[in-house]
């Protein structure tokens, strides 16, 4: 399997397709982070991609898997990524 591509990968790679620094392109990725940092409590979308959304979670009971021993897992908020349409079509393709 490929190794996933580093920010400065990234980084390098928009700014070979738009002509701009690699500086400039790196500092446009950690705007977009801090973008989506601030603003993932009330849904943030990169187009194209997906969206960050808070989701709040049931308490629930689990169980340890070494002892067996029943363990209740507390109420709590998470963060989670929604694939946008385009993005799965364009990487798995149309069914």
């Amino acid at each position: 399997m490929a190794k996933p591509l580093t920010k400065s990968q990234i980084a390098a790679a928009i700014a070979d397709k738009s002509g701009i620094t690699k500086k400039a392109a790196g500092d446009m990725l950690q705007i977009i982070a801090e973008l989506a940092y601030k603003n993932a409590k009330n849904t943030f979308t990169l187009p194209g991609l997906g969206k960050l959304v808070l989701v709040n979670r049931k308490a629930r009971i689990g169980r340890n898997p070494a002892t067996g021993a029943e363990i209740k897992i507390p109420a709590k908020k998470v963060v989670k990524f929604r694939v946008a349409k385009a993005a799965k079509v364009a990487i798995l393709g149309d069914k």
